[in-house]
């Protein structure tokens, strides 16, 4: 349930609590009015939460750099293509 409906269900809720004063079939509008605010609320706080936890920051251990050239003997990135690949497919000028 996002933002704008919790907000729509507490809107409903709070016209069918406090606007209108009418039972149908023996059910009275002013609960059904305070349940749908209730669950509007509920939502909100859920919703809120949900994006909250979504926005937090996690640090990890720095990046590892990879860095090509300079004769350092290191590892190629992964995927990267390896030295003795690079000239596969094409002829010496």
């Amino acid at each position: 349930m996002g933002i704008g409906t919790s907000i729509f269900l507490i809107a409903v809720g709070a016209i069918l609590a406090f606007a209108l004063d009418a039972n149908i079939g023996g059910v009275s509008l002013d609960v059904v009015g305070w349940i749908l605010m209730a669950a509007g609320v509920l939502g909100l706080i859920m919703t809120t939460l949900v994006w909250g936890r979504r926005r937090e920051v996690v640090t990890t251990a720095e990046p590892v750099e990879y860095r090509r050239g300079g004769g350092g003997g290191g590892t190629p990135p992964p995927g990267g293509s390896s030295p003795s690949r690079a000239g596969r497919g094409r002829r010496p000028p």
